[in-house]
Formats: structure tokens, sequence, C-alpha cells
């Protein structure tokens, strides 16, 4: 049953986006409204004042884990900034980046479920906003320290972010027992021979 309202508009926003995100890392976009309503404590119409419709509560949750992997992922780079070995930054990204596609909510929701249920062109557009930018960021750093051409740089951009979605989709299924080492292991040689 529905709590009363005590919480205010951002409180309870916050309680629909992890209620939903818990529903929809554990029942994929399959799970009801009528569950993440009551996990949240609010009514449904609640919910569509904050959320037009089941889609659009999907997207900002999709938003939210891939904003959280983004910043999460650029502290990791920053943090392994090396004078004495630049590609220390974009690894430990990468690392970071792995160690997020083997948590089971940015699994389902974003590398499995997503594009299905964003679309191809708004999955590709959010993709491309929110993952390239740090890739793209990445790669400057290394542009700027003279290792990659800077003509370059947008299309290798394009390349180790294909690169690391498909190798976080291969962690998800499990395919052919990659681990993030092994995938750390052949990035830091791919990574290393890009002029």
């Amino acid at each position: 049953m529905p709590r009363s309202r005590t919480r205010n508009a951002p409180e309870t926003r916050a309680a629909i986006l992890e209620a939903a995100r818990q529903r929809f890392a554990s029942e994929g976009f399959d799970a009801s409204l009528s569950s993440i309503v009551a996990d949240a404590g609010i009514t449904k119409g609640a919910l569509f004042h904050y959320f037009e419709n089941k889609q659009a509560l999907y997207l900002e949750v999709w938003t939210n884990l891939q904003t959280d992997m983004a910043r999460d992922t650029q502290k990791a780079a920053l943090a392994n900034r090396s004078p004495d070995d630049p590609y220390q930054a974009i690894l430990a990204g990468c690392r970071r980046y792995l160690e997020w596609t083997t948590r089971p909510d940015f699994q389902r929701i974003v590398l499995i479920e997503g594009r299905g249920v964003l679309g191809m062109t708004e999955w590709m557009s959010n993709e491309r906003d929110v993952g390239r930018e740090v890739v793209r960021s990445a790669i400057g750093y290394l542009v700027q320290r003279g290792l990659i051409a800077d003509d370059r740089a947008s299309t290798l951009s394009v390349i180790v972010q294909g690169a690391l979605h498909g190798a976080g989709l291969a962690l998800a299924r499990n395919i052919d027992g990659v681990t993030v080492d092994s995938i750390c292991c052949a990035l830091d040689s791919m990574l290393r021979q890009m002029k």
C-alpha cells in the first residue's frame, strides 16, 4: 500500500528511480509499473507526474547509470595520469568501465536491454553522447602528449568505444571465458599501437 506523501519532490523522484532501477535490473523492462510504485511507496498517478510513460522512466534510469559510470570512469582515468606512462590513464578508465559491465544492473539495463527498449536511434544518440565523450577525452590526453595524431582522434574514439562496448557485452554474456584482466591486457596492446 502506498505511503502517505511526506517526501518532497526530489526525494519522491529519487525513490521512483531507485525502485525502477532495482526492478529493471531484476526483471528487465517487463517489470510492472505497479511493482515499481509499490516499491517506491507512491501511486501510479504520482509516477506519471514525474514520467510520461514507462519508456521515459527506463530512459532516465539508463541515463543515470551511464552518467554514473562515465563519472566514475573519468575519475579513475584522471587519478591514474602519469607523466611516465600516459597510457595508464586511459587503461584505468577502460578497466573501470569493464568493472561496471560486471554489475547486474548495468548489464541488464544498459548493455542487454537498453537498445531494444530505447530503439536504435535513441540508444545510439545517448550512447554516443555519454560514452564517446569520456573516450574522446582520454584519447585527447594522448593527443596532447603527442602519442596519437590529432586528425585520427575522433575515429580512434569511435573504435575504442566500440571495442569497450563489445568487450562489456562479452563479459555480461560470459563469452569465451573473457575476463576484465584479459580484456585490459588486450586493450593495453591495442592502445599502445595506435598512432
